[in-house]
């Protein structure tokens, strides 16, 4: 029976290892733009995605699996804002849609820390999904004004002497 919750924490960590990479692609795009809320955004999430993948890997070491270190999908090479919040988005909820499912799983199988683990990563992939929900609205809200006002104040902070905010 814990072969099968090793399998599922393994497939929660080629997503999670899928999700660093792309965030941080995201966030390498939004920085060189000046979108700085953005960018940071994207980074603070990928250091969670990356929290999530070690305990994870904590639990498959625990059960005495093997933890396998590979990504579910390559980067999408993505530009444009819009499309990243919605890749995000889409990310985000098809994450907490499997954790849910694989809780069940883990429950049916008599593992109930894994089930209370894969519970506590849906709560973070939905405030996650909230995050990315709430920056699609501004965008939509806002239009191409809402990222300009990020690249303003980013030169702004710069022109008076100030720190890159992401760093």
């Amino acid at each position: 029976m814990k072969q099968k919750s090793i399998g599922l924490l393994n497939k929660a960590i080629a997503d999670e290892l899928s999700a660093v990479h792309q965030y941080m692609y995201f966030h390498f795009h939004c920085d060189d733009q000046g979108y700085d809320l953005l960018a940071n955004l994207f980074k603070r999430t990928a250091i969670e995605e990356m929290m999530h993948v070690e305990k994870l890997a904590e639990r498959v070491l625990f059960l005495k699996g093997e933890v396998e270190m590979v990504v579910a999908e390559p980067v999408k090479k993505i530009h444009s804002v819009a499309e990243m919040l919605l890749t995000a988005t889409k990310m985000e909820e098809a994450s907490a849609r499997d954790y849910n499912l694989w809780a069940n799983e883990c429950a049916q199988n008599a593992d109930s820390v894994s089930k209370k683990l894969f519970e506590s990563l849906v709560e973070d992939e939905e405030r996650h999904f909230d995050r990315y929900d709430v920056e699609m609205e501004n965008l939509k809200k806002f239009g191409d004004n809402y990222l300009a006002l990020q690249s303003i104040e980013r030169s702004k902070n710069a022109a008076s002497g100030g720190s890159h905010p992401v760093d």
